[in-house]
């Protein structure tokens, strides 16, 4: 063995930035590197190399890769880098069968949980008074195994974390209880649009919770400060980090009025965010979200500490079509979080959309994480993507971005009267808009569903569970039990428009639902037919252009068993297949001499309407499909041709 180096490069001339460049040039044609440059959402450049030249650090770049505010944890001694949390989410409505769902994930490999609580039993977990906890909490410590909150339909959530605290207590688990009761009031306005007794209320409600649990359990965090509200509504990295510090000081800024010191309501926040399939931006995000937070704890005057970072993965990005590609999604979900440097990192399980998850959504959402961390070792390294200039550089940007959207929604009057105004609502809904307009036109492509659609999908499992019985609201003994004789002022109930949650795949999937209905009403799945044109070679790629294309909106091709050689064999292979309507696939080189000729030969022969592959125009031809069109316009088209 030897300790030389051996170089990669020797049998390689010496190229510089510039032949890099000049070779670009030339693979385009002439064009510059600019026609391979893409824009996020929010207007950042995308470049194809990056170099240190590109990244030039800002007011909002505080220490260096490897540290403080980059560093996940809170300590800086190499040895004590610590892998994530591996945190679990769980939702059946009833406490034993969660109970049991519990003991058996934190045995195989998850550290701590989730509990969404939500007394009428639709979206969560009926924990709805101390036995209910007793019972789905049974076996569990708190010592060992994080207990999370999370708030669907319990109002700001107060009392449900008043059950958690008094379970702890009842346990002796006080000093040793690792809880994370996550409250977030204006979080709640987004998501639910109404906060009872109104804003000042329920600020002098939580901070006298704060103080009361921060003081009794010193291992437990108790607010959370959520970005999701804003990405799940659709919208952008931008947004969402902007809403994130604005939610911060807004919820600071109110605490300290009701009477909590900044540093205490400071030490106990917990900030949520999400991560999609694309981990680069993923990474970005969540190293401007430590930025953000790092700059913010500058202007607020308050001792500097690492920012405690939940990632969760994408609901937005989750179908209910093939499914099984949501795995895909969730493994790029989780390196994004975990190379992004997140303390904790939630999967959903890829069953979700289709409804409750069973055994087997639970099991890879944790398998997942633990190969993640395990076998491919992405816990072992403190900053994975540190002193990478792509990196470095869309971090920058994106913290510069959300800093702008953060000065909008303060100079709107901070992130609470921005919610009420419903100014951010409106932003978000723009961004959405445009995310749909992108899906649509397959610019996002949402794969299994818009992109390479399978027709014979194979059902993934769900659990079914039966029907709960409303509880009504919440037991508030665990309150009352840490901050007796509280009287909050009162007020009057505040209104907000709700960050509606949506779904990327939504206006495919429509179609496909259509079509499903369509196919089991009358035995048949709506079908289009394919007229060919030259020998294979020709028009193989716009047939499975055409295929593809139309299969996204639930619709089967149907093509010739014999390649046609002329018009009437077209009509002919037309009126066997039984369809109305058929799209012409071919060279462009033929289109000119054949193209009106086949059209007018299916329409003799019955077609209602007729599209063509590629951007041509002839007599006969109805419509044309190619890339960038809106797919969703172009299937919805036919299938109202088809009577779906």
């Amino acid at each position: 063995m030897t300790d030389q180096l051996l170089s990669l490069s020797n049998g390689f001339d010496e190229a510089t930035e510039a032949d890099w460049l000049e070779g670009v040039t030339k693979a385009l044609k002439g064009g510059g590197i600019e026609r391979i440059t893409r824009q996020t959402r929010d207007g950042i450049a995308i470049k194809p190399l990056y170099r240190e030249t590109d990244f030039t650090s800002s007011e909002n770049t505080r220490g260096t890769p490897g540290s403080a505010p980059f560093l996940r944890g809170a300590s800086a001694e190499p040895d004590a880098y610590l892998p994530w949390d591996i945190r679990q989410r769980f939702t059946h409505p009833d406490p034993v069968t969660t109970n049991a769902e519990i003991l058996r994930d934190l045995e195989r490999g998850v550290s701590s949980i989730e509990i969404a609580v939500e007394c009428s039993g639709t979206k969560g977990v009926q924990l709805c008074d101390l036995p209910a906890f007793e019972t789905a909490l049974e076996g569990v410590r708190p010592d060992l195994a994080t207990i999370a909150l999370d708030h669907q339909g319990a109002g700001t959530g107060a009392s449900a974390a008043g059950l958690l605290a008094l379970w702890a207590e009842t346990h002796g688990e006080t000093n040793t209880a690792r809880l994370a009761f996550n409250l977030d009031p204006l979080g709640t306005l987004a998501r639910m649009g109404q906060l009872g007794g109104g804003l000042d209320a329920v600020f002098a409600k939580t901070a006298a919770v704060v103080q009361a649990f921060a003081e009794r359990f010193p291992l437990a965090t108790t607010l959370r400060i959520d970005g999701r509200p804003v990405h799940e509504a659709g919208g952008t990295e931008a947004q969402e980090l902007g809403a994130l510090l604005a939610n911060t000081i807004d919820t600071l800024r109110r605490l300290e009025a009701a009477g909590l010191p900044r540093t205490v309501a400071a030490s106990q926040l917990l900030f949520t965010m999400a991560v999609d399939g694309n981990y680069g931006m993923g990474i970005a995000k969540l190293r401007a979200a430590r930025r953000l937070w790092a700059k913010a704890q500058d202007v607020l005057g308050i001792e500097p500490t690492p920012m405690k970072l939940q990632a969760m993965t994408s609901a937005r990005i989750l179908t209910r079509f093939d499914p099984w590609v949501n795995m895909l999604r969730g493994t790029a979900s989780c390196f994004g979080g975990a190379v992004g440097g997140a303390d904790i990192v939630t999967v959903r399980p890829f069953n979700e959309a289709l409804g409750m998850p069973e055994e087997l959504g639970r099991r890879v959402a944790r398998n997942t994480q633990i190969m993640a961390m395990e076998e491919s070792g992405l816990g072992r390294v403190a900053d994975p993507s540190g002193g990478a200039w792509f990196s470095e550089t869309l971090s920058e940007d994106l913290a510069k971005a959300a800093w702008t959207e953060f000065q909008s929604i303060e100079s709107e009057g901070g992130y609470g009267q921005s919610l009420i105004k419903g100014a951010i609502q409106s932003r978000v809904s723009d961004a959405k808009a445009s995310l749909l307009k992108a899906v649509a036109k397959r610019k996002v492509p949402v794969t299994g569903v818009s992109e390479f659609p399978l027709l014979e999908g194979v059902d993934a499992p769900v659990a079914i569970a039966e029907p709960a019985v409303s509880k009504g609201g919440v037991d508030p003994a665990g309150l009352e039990a840490f901050i007796p004789d509280f009287t909050a002022p009162a007020g009057d109930d505040v209104v907000a428009e709700k960050l509606v949650p949506m779904s990327i795949a939504a206006p495919f999937e429509a179609l496909r639902e259509r079509a499903e209905r369509h196919l089991v009403s009358t035995g048949s799945r709506p079908s289009i037919f394919i007229a060919t044109l030259g020998p294979l070679a020709e028009h193989n790629a716009r047939v499975d252009f055409a295929r593809n294309l139309f299969a996204a909106g639930g619709i089967e091709a149907k093509e010739p068993p014999i390649p046609p050689e002329n018009a009437s064999d077209i009509a002919a292979a037309f009126r066997a297949s039984g369809c109305s309507i058929a799209v012409i696939c071919g060279a462009d080189k033929r289109y000119g001499a054949e193209a009106a000729e086949a059209a007018g030969a299916v329409k003799a022969s019955g077609a209602t309407h007729v599209w063509i592959a590629g951007k041509f125009e002839a007599d006969g031809i109805d419509r044309q499909i190619f890339m960038g069109c809106d797919v969703v316009h172009e299937t919805s088209l036919a299938q109202a041709e088809l009577g779906v």
